[in-house]
């Protein structure tokens, strides 16, 4: 089963969820009736006398649990590991704290280059900011400050800190600060943390979901607003290789669906050569058990994804790792009749090509006749606008000289 809790869940929540459905059965209310119908295992009996227990039992399910315990038992590790980035006001941390928070990647709306540039813009101004504690340092990728914080302190190196509580290999992994440091300098500091005692499998619950964020899915990167506002680490594949080759689990489930949105394979290959498709159980599966998805649902998800959207190559490299592909249809998505035509909140193709940076499409689309000044009905913006919002700088630069050329 897989956990569909909300974000940043409660039990005190759920438990007067219990309460409130508890009181709806006693009221004959449909809605309550036909929830216990739905989750409960055994509706008819327990309707006779709807117990408290009954109520706590049908919610769990609901949320994808097998029984009250169980949930309860999520939430407490929820408790611990909980982190919602987005919730931090920077206004309120001190100057390195503020620079971890501007650095990080946060899966959140406020994830975007100009964050990242202010981090770079506050350690020029405050070079120093690195030394202030060992989890500006990992933010910075210097590996100097690094190995002094952990000569001094060496249990810095698994102690939760910064501004949202994580341990340093985490800001050092989902850290996009423009910095001029090379490769070397981001495996040297990752190394640092790794010899010092670093669990590579290192994450935190987002908001309280199920999937943990892992060092791999800092590193790896995108996700649903596209890699111009959730890029790749910079040095994505040697600093994913690394935490692999030092004992980071391949079988990381939210890596795999940041970045089963685009076609490229890169990820696949590199966790499919660390053992993605035959290894055990990760440490995340062991603790949280059945509040993540089953190896068949993830495998399952990807497979749809790949087949709706015409991911042939996916498809292929999956079955050659022994995934089961043969129930897969292949969609090919089809070019539209009208280049203009408008979904139901107003945006045309070219709306939605512009905001993947597909640059094949956006080409035939305008050889077509899509008009490039057709604006959405939801934010009433252009093409260019979407570009321009998930900072897609290739289609904002074709767009621009398109539209340049045609005036």
């Amino acid at each position: 089963m897989a956990s569909t809790l909300p974000d940043n869940p409660s039990l005190e929540r759920l438990r007067s969820d219990a309460r409130a459905l508890q009181r709806g059965i006693m009221a004959n209310n449909r809605q309550a009736i036909e929830a216990v119908h739905r989750h409960h295992p055994r509706p008819d009996l327990a309707l006779q006398h709807f117990r408290l227990h009954d109520a706590q039992l049908t919610i769990a399910r609901r949320y994808g649990f097998s029984g009250w315990p169980a949930l309860v038992q999520f939430m407490a590790i929820a408790d611990e590991l909980a982190v919602d980035p987005g919730g931090i006001d920077a206004a309120t941390l001190d100057v390195a704290d503020q620079f971890c928070s501007f650095a990080s990647l946060r899966y959140d709306h406020t994830d975007a280059p100009p964050r990242w540039q202010a981090a770079a813009t506050l350690l020029e101004s405050n070079p120093a900011v690195p030394q202030h504690h060992v989890w500006a340092a990992a933010s910075a990728a210097d590996p100097v400050a690094l190995d002094h914080h952990l000569k001094d302190r060496p249990g810095l190196v698994t102690t939760p800190g910064g501004p949202f509580g994580w341990v340093p290999l985490l800001y050092l992994c989902y850290s996009r600060v423009p910095l001029p440091n090379k490769e070397t300098n981001a495996l040297a500091a990752a190394t640092v943390l790794l010899d010092a005692g670093a669990d590579p499998n290192a994450g935190y619950l987002w908001r309280g979901l199920s999937t943990p964020f892992t060092a791999l899915t800092g590193v790896f990167g995108e996700g649903e607003q596209g890699p111009g506002r959730q890029p790749r680490h910079r040095f994505a594949t040697p600093l994913a290789r690394l935490l692999l080759e030092r004992g980071a689990h391949p079988v990381d489930q939210q890596t795999l669906y940041n970045r089963m949105f685009r076609a490229d394979d890169s990820h696949l290959e590199l966790l499919f050569d660390h053992g993605l498709a035959d290894a055990g159980p990760s440490p995340w599966e062991r603790r949280l058990g059945e509040a993540m998805e089953s190896r068949d649902q993830m495998w399952q998800r990807q497979i749809d994804w790949a087949a709706d959207h015409g991911f042939a190559e996916r498809l292929a490299l999956l079955a050659r790792h022994g995934i089961d592909v043969s129930g897969a249809e292949l969609v090919q998505p089809p070019f539209p009749d009208d280049p203009n035509m408008r979904d139901a909140d107003g945006a045309t193709p070219l709306h939605h090509a512009a905001w993947s940076g597909d640059l094949d499409l956006i080409r035939r689309l305008l050889d077509a006749g899509a008009d490039p000044g057709l604006v959405d009905f939801r934010y009433g913006t252009t093409p260019l606008g979407w570009a321009q919002h998930a900072y897609q700088t290739g289609a904002i630069d074709y767009l621009g000289s398109w539209q340049t050329h045609t005036l």
